[in-house]
C-alpha cells in the first residue's frame, strides 16, 4: 500500500505546485508584459481614473448618452459577477415582453423617430454585459443625443462613424461600436465645444 500510497500524493503535491503555483504565475508575468492593458482589464481611464472596462457594457440611462444593449443580470445591470445565458427562446413569451417593453421605452424616450428599433437595443447579449451595439443601433440613437446635448447632428453622426471598429481580423464577427468609447468621445466633444 506504500508503494502506490507515496508517488500518487508525490504527484499531487507536484502538480498542485507546478499547475498550481508556478503555471499561472508565469502566465500571468507573461500576460503583463506582452499585454498589459488586456491583463490588468482593458480598463478606460479619464484624468488617471479609472471609469469602465471596454470589455464590460455600462448602463446609460440620460438622453444625452448612447444606449447600451440591454443586460439581464441582475441585481444590477452589467453585473459581471452574474454573467449567464438568458436560455429564453424566440418563442418564450417572456422574452417577447421584454423586447415589446423596451421597443416601448425606446419610442417614449424619442418619439419622433419612426425608424424600425435595431434588433441590438432591445435584446441582450448571450453574456448579458457586451460593451457593443451596432452601427445601425448608434445612428438609430443620434438625432437624440445630438438633441438632447445641443450638437450638430451631422458631427454626431460623425463621431459615431470614427468609432466604428471593423471585424476582427478582417472577417470574424460584425461591425460594432463600443459604447463607453463613443460616450467618452461625446464628452470630450462636448467639452471642446463649450470652451
Amino acid at each position: 500500500m506504500d508503494t502506490l500510497l507515496r508517488p500518487a500524493l508525490t504527484l499531487i503535491l507536484v502538480f498542485t505546485v507546478v499547475l498550481g503555483l508556478i503555471y499561472p504565475a508565469a502566465v500571468t508575468v507573461v500576460a503583463q508584459l506582452v499585454f498589459p492593458a488586456a491583463a490588468g482589464g482593458s480598463l478606460v481611464e479619464v484624468d488617471q481614473h479609472a471609469v469602465g472596462s471596454s470589455l464590460i457594457g455600462q448602463s446609460y440611462a440620460q438622453p444625452g448618452y448612447f444606449w447600451s444593449r440591454p443586460s439581464a443580470t441582475a441585481p444590477t445591470p452589467y453585473n459581471a459577477g452574474a454573467s449567464t445565458g438568458s436560455n429564453l427562446g424566440t418563442s418564450n413569451p417572456a422574452l417577447r415582453q421584454a423586447v415589446r417593453e423596451r421597443v416601448a421605452a425606446l419610442r417614449a424616450a424619442d418619439p419622433g423617430n419612426t425608424r424600425p428599433v435595431p434588433i441590438d437595443l432591445v435584446t441582450a447579449s448571450g453574456s448579458r454585459l457586451d460593451p457593443h451595439i451596432s452601427p445601425e443601433a448608434a445612428y438609430y440613437q443620434v438625432e437624440r443625443v445630438a438633441r438632447a446635448r445641443g450638437l450638430p447632428e451631422a458631427r454626431v453622426r460623425q463621431l459615431v462613424e470614427e468609432h466604428i471598429e471593423g471585424r476582427t481580423l478582417g472577417f470574424l464577427g460584425e461591425p460594432r461600436v463600443n459604447v463607453l468609447l463613443l460616450n467618452l468621445a461625446l464628452d470630450r466633444l462636448g467639452e471642446r465645444l463649450r470652451s
